[in-house]
């Protein structure tokens, strides 16, 4: 019985990995099936085709994300401002290529799509952490500065893997300090 989770374990890693380094179009299934070594018919006894294996990948990054960040987060001192240590810190790793929801939600632009609608829903989830980290923090109206700072944290995102350098985390960490700071006032 062990053997089938083995095999839906080595399709979801294989096509993590893969979606991730190459994106999501441009990997098919038979590459899939050559990586993880998983048959067409064992894939198919897990997954009814490519896009539910999709969202079986993101939905299982999503929870490991987010364990990620709150830990990390925690890690730096457990204020608002640590969300952006935090990314610092991803950005510097050598496998960066960006947010894996953010990808998906351009590659995927059909808001009605199932992958589309998880990242999305991963997106609500992390914007809902930072107004928690806020409320906590006794900022007066927290729902308007998570959105303010997810948006600076987007942005870190996709300019640190244009200049390929973590610096993008500390510039966007200053705006969101000068934001909570007049949040404060």
């Amino acid at each position: 019985m062990a053997m089938p989770v083995q095999a839906r374990e080595r399709l979801l890693a294989a096509a993590e990995d893969l979606f991730y380094a190459e994106g999501i179009r441009a990997v098919g299934v038979e590459r899939i099936l050559s990586v993880s070594g998983v048959g067409r018919a064992s894939f198919y006894r897990h997954f009814p085709g490519k896009d539910d294996l999709v969202v079986a990948v993101l939905r299982a990054r999503d929870v490991r994300w987010r364990a990620w960040l709150a830990e990390r987060v925690e890690a730096h001192g457990g204020g608002p401002l640590a969300v952006f240590d935090a990314l610092a810190e991803r950005f510097a790793r050598e496998d960066f290529r960006g947010c894996a929801f953010i990808n998906t939600m351009v590659e995927s632009a059909d808001p009605d799509s199932a992958a589309h609608r998880v990242a999305a829903e991963h997106k609500a989830a992390v914007a809902d952490y930072v107004r928690g980290l806020l409320a906590g923090d006794g900022v007066a109206d927290p729902d308007a500065l998570a959105r303010r700072f997810v948006l600076l944290m987007d942005g870190a995102i996709v300019t640190a893997l244009r200049e390929r350098t973590p610096e993008a985390a500390g510039r966007a960490r200053e705006v969101a300090e000068a934001l909570l700071a007049a949040a404060r006032r």
